[in-house]
C-alpha cells in the first residue's frame, strides 16, 4: 500500500505481477462501458490513490478544506465519467488519474483564494525539491499555470510532470506510459523540477 510520502519512493522498477495484468484487464472492460467491471475496480485501486491524494493534503490548511477520501472519490468519478479515453493498462488509467486530481486540485486551490479578502494567492516557499518529494504548501494554482507553460514549451515534459508529481508513477512506470525510455524520463524530470522551480520562484 501507498503512504503519503510515497511520491518521494516510488522509484523501484514496476512489478509485473499477476494481479497487474488482472487490473489492466479489469480496466479494459471497464473502459467498455462494463459496470460490474468498474465496481472490481474501485477497490483494488482506491488505497493507490488514496496514498497519492494524502501526499497532497498533508498540510493541514488544505486538509481542513478537503480530506483524501473525498479527493478520491471525486477523482473516481471523473474518471468513470463519460467522455473518457480507453484505459489500456494500469499506467495509462493512473495518468488519467493524475489529470483528475490535477484539475480537482487546481479548482479548489481557485475556490479558496477567491473565497479570501482581495483575492491575492498566498505565496509559499517553492524549490525543486518540492517536486515528488513534498507536495504540502505548494502553490497549487500557480503551478497549475506554470505546468500548463511548460507543457505548451514542451508537452512531453508537462506529461511527465503530471504523471510523477499528480499520479505518484515511477520513471519505470512512466517511460512505459508514454512510450520513452527511463533515462529521457529521468532527464526531462530533472530538467522540469528546476524549471518549474525557478517560474515559481519568479511569480513570487
Amino acid at each position: 500500500m501507498d503512504t503519503p510520502g510515497s511520491l518521494c519512493t516510488m522509484d523501484e522498477p514496476m512489478s509485473e505481477a499477476p494481479q497487474q495484468a488482472a487490473v489492466t484487464r479489469i480496466l479494459a472492460r471497464a473502459s467498455e462501458g462494463d459496470a460490474a467491471a468498474t465496481e472490481e475496480l474501485f477497490p483494488i485501486v482506491y488505497e493507490e490513490l488514496r496514498g497519492i491524494a494524502a501526499a497532497f493534503l498533508r498540510d493541514e490548511r488544505r486538509a481542513q478544506t478537503m480530506q483524501p477520501t473525498a479527493l478520491v472519490n471525486e477523482a473516481y468519478l471523473r474518471l468513470i465519467g463519460p467522455g473518457e479515453t480507453t484505459w489500456e493498462n494500469r499506467g495509462h488509467f493512473f495518468g488519467a488519474a493524475a489529470r483528475a486530481i490535477r484539475r480537482i486540485l487546481t479548482d479548489h486551490a481557485r475556490r479558496r483564494n477567491r473565497a479570501r479578502r482581495g483575492g491575492g494567492l498566498e505565496r509559499v516557499p517553492f524549490n525543486e525539491n518540492s517536486i515528488a518529494c513534498d507536495a504540502s504548501g505548494v502553490d497549487m494554482e500557480g503551478l497549475d499555470a506554470a505546468l500548463s507553460r511548460l507543457s505548451a514549451m514542451d508537452p512531453q515534459k508537462g506529461h511527465i510532470v503530471e504523471l510523477r508529481f499528480f499520479g505518484g508513477l515511477t520513471v519505470e512506470h512512466t517511460a512505459l506510459v508514454l512510450g520513452i525510455s527511463p533515462s529521457t524520463v529521468a532527464r526531462e524530470w530533472q530538467f522540469a523540477r528546476v524549471w518549474l522551480g525557478r517560474e515559481l520562484g519568479a511569480d513570487r
